[in-house]
Parts: C-alpha cells; structure tokens; sequence
C-alpha cells in the first residue's frame, strides 16, 4: 500500500495535536495508477532500503518521534528503534525479525504470490481481488474487500519477503535486531486475531523474543491485517497513541 492507506489515521492524530508525518516508501511516492501499471518501479526494494529512508528523515526532525509503522512497516518500526531512534515504536500486525521461527500454514499461504516464484525476489508483485481478500482484508465482506484493494492496493515489492523469510537461514539477515538492547525506545507490539499475513501467534513469539527494555503487547479481536482501514480503527489507533505518549513522556511529533 502506499500512504494514502493512512487517510484515517492522520486527521484523527493532527485533530489531537500532533504533527503526522507518512513518508512513501523509496520509488513509491508515485500516484497509484502509476505503481500499478508499472509494477518494475518497486521491484528489487529492499528492507534496508526503506529503513535507511525513513531513518534519514526521521534525522531531521527536531524532537524524536513515535514511529508507528503497519506489516512490513512494523518490522521497519523495529529496525529503526534498533538504531536507537524514536521517541516510542508502535509496530502494528509487523513483519517479524530475524529469530522468529513461527511460520504458521495462513501466513504461508498469504506470501505464496510473492515467494512462491524464485523468481519474483527483484520484482513488483500486485495481489487479484481474491487473493487480497484471503489474505489482507478477510474480515470484510468480499464486496467491502474489492473496495479497499481498488482504493489502496499497489503492486509491492517481493524482496523484503524473501529477505524476512530468509532471515533465520543468514547470519547476517537484514531483519536482526538486538534484543537485549536496554536503551530501545519502548516498542508496542499490536496483533489481530483475525490476521492470516501476520497471524497474532507470530506477533506474540516477535514480542517475547525482546529480553530487555519496554515491549508490550495488544490484541484485537476479529481485525485482519487491514486493521488500520477496516470498521474499528479508531479503537486501534485511539489506544496505541495512548500506550505511545504514555512511554514516549509525550512527545508532539510523530511519523
């Protein structure tokens, strides 16, 4: 997706006085028609790649930011507090780190369009209605589904899931993060348990693989992985900004 999957979420955090920034990923700060008729222009992003971006912008910023980040962008948001950056880190239904080895049948089956083809790894990869449906937005109707993936969905590049599920076979994977950091911003883990991309079992094996420092753990009952779109967002995101101001000593800049 691109940052108008956001469109909620931001007026609901500028509306309470916050600075909201949603930065596009690298090569994809490009109108959605654009990215779909073209999937070659994400091909072979990486997740270096886009953590180095955001980490160059979040570098000038005056104040340090609760970063909150969705999927791929929740392993983003792990990496970047790795880094010592952040002020707090909301990593919602993310991607998971290197040393999580729960894989389970629903979320293979969710990657196979993308990595079920070697050869997809330096290719853009979009998603039929239906495999949307299964696999990102199953707790809408199907009608409700082919809305979203019409509004918001973008072909992605495949690399970052190749390199996630890869992660536990490389010793030095692009997903690792030290989890006996003790300086880490405090990091909030949020599941749905209704998510087949990122089941809430994989997100719950993410948290307690951190041994030291702040990282707690939510779960929402019946949200997909389209959590920050679909009926019950505000719920979602009213709670996770409260968890991040309480631990970020309330911080008025976010990303």
């Amino acid at each position: 997706m691109t940052p108008l999957s956001w469109h909620d979420w931001v007026p609901y955090l500028e509306d309470r006085g916050y600075r909201v920034i949603a930065p596009a990923w690298p090569r994809m700060d490009r109108p959605i028609e654009e990215l779909r008729a073209d999937p070659s222009l994400v091909g072979g992003l990486g997740i270096t790649e886009i953590t180095d971006h955001h980490a160059e912008l979040i570098s000038r910023l005056d104040t340090a930011p609760i970063i909150m980040g969705h999927s791929v962008g929740g392993l983003v948001t792990q990496l970047l507090l790795d880094r010592g950056l952040g002020a707090a880190g909301v990593a919602i239904h993310p991607g998971q780190t290197k040393g999580v080895f729960r894989v389970p049948p629903a979320q293979l089956r969710s990657a196979l369009p993308a990595i079920g083809n070697p050869f997809n790894l330096n290719r853009g990869v979009p998603l039929t209605p239906g495999q949307f449906h299964w696999g990102f937005a199953n707790a809408l109707s199907e009608e409700d589904s082919r809305e979203a993936w019409s509004a918001y969905h973008v072909p992605a590049p495949a690399r970052p899931l190749f390199q996630a599920a890869l992660a536990n076979l490389n010793p030095r994977a692009v997903t690792r993060v030290d989890y006996s950091r003790a300086d880490r911003a405090p990091l909030l883990f949020v599941a749905g348990d209704a998510d087949r991309t990122v089941p809430a079992s994989v997100v719950r094996e993410n948290h307690r693989r951190y041994k030291s420092g702040i990282a707690h753990y939510m779960e929402f009952p019946g949200r997909s992985h389209f959590t920050v779109g679909e009926t019950g967002w505000e719920e979602v995101v009213g709670r996770a900004l409260e968890w991040a101001v309480a631990h970020s000593a309330g911080t008025r800049s976010g990303s």
